[in-house]
C-alpha cells in the first residue's frame, strides 16, 4: 500500500515537472504519465498541431535529468519513455477530441456499443459522429449525438 502511494505521489510530481516543462509552448500538453512497477516511466505529451520528435527528444533529456537529480528512485533505477500518443492509444483528454475533427474514429461506450465513423464536432457535452451505413443508393448517413459520459474508449482510426 505504501509503495502505491509513493508510486502515485511520483506520478504526480513527475507530471508536474512536465507540465512546467511545457509551458512555453502553449499548444503542447500532457496527456498522461504512468509509472510501471519495474519504474519504467512513461509520459504521453501531444500538441494542438501536433509534437516533433527533437522536441520530445530535448524534454526526454531535460527530464530525465531532473528525475535523476531528484533522487525519486533510489540508485538511479528508473528508465524513462517520453513520446506523443500512438494511434493506438486512445484518446484521453477534449483538446485530442477536438484536433481529432474530421478525422474516423472507433467509440466504445460502456455498455460495449462499437460505432465507427467521422468525428464531425465536439463540446462538453459530447460528441457528434457522422456513420456512413450502405453502398450505392442504399447508402444511408447517420449522425449519432453521444454524451461524453458514455463515451468509453474513442480510438483515431486510420482510412487509406
Amino acid at each position: 500500500m505504501d509503495g502505491e502511494r509513493n508510486m502515485d505521489m511520483n506520478t504526480e510530481k513527475i507530471g508536474q515537472w512536465v507540465k512546467e516543462l511545457i509551458s512555453a509552448e502553449p499548444d503542447l500538453f500532457l496527456v498522461e504519465t504512468r509509472i510501471k512497477p519495474t519504474n519504467n516511466v512513461k509520459i504521453y505529451i501531444d500538441g494542438d498541431n501536433g509534437v516533433s520528435i527533437d522536441k520530445l527528444v530535448q524534454y526526454n533529456r531535460k527530464l530525465y535529468r531532473q528525475i535523476e537529480e531528484s533522487g525519486l528512485f533510489p540508485n538511479g533505477d528508473f528508465s524513462l519513455e517520453l513520446s506523443s500518443p500512438g494511434l493506438d492509444e486512445p484518446l484521453k483528454l477534449y483538446r485530442q477530441y477536438v484536433k481529432n475533427i474530421g478525422r474516423f474514429i472507433e467509440v466504445t461506450d460502456h455498455d460495449g456499443v462499437w460505432k465507427e465513423g467521422k468525428l464531425l464536432s465536439v463540446n462538453t457535452e459530447g460528441i457528434v459522429l457522422e456513420e456512413h451505413k450502405g453502398q450505392g443508393k442504399k447508402k444511408e448517413i447517420i449522425e449519432h449525438s453521444i454524451p461524453m459520459e458514455k463515451i468509453k474508449i474513442i480510438k483515431v482510426q486510420i482510412k487509406i
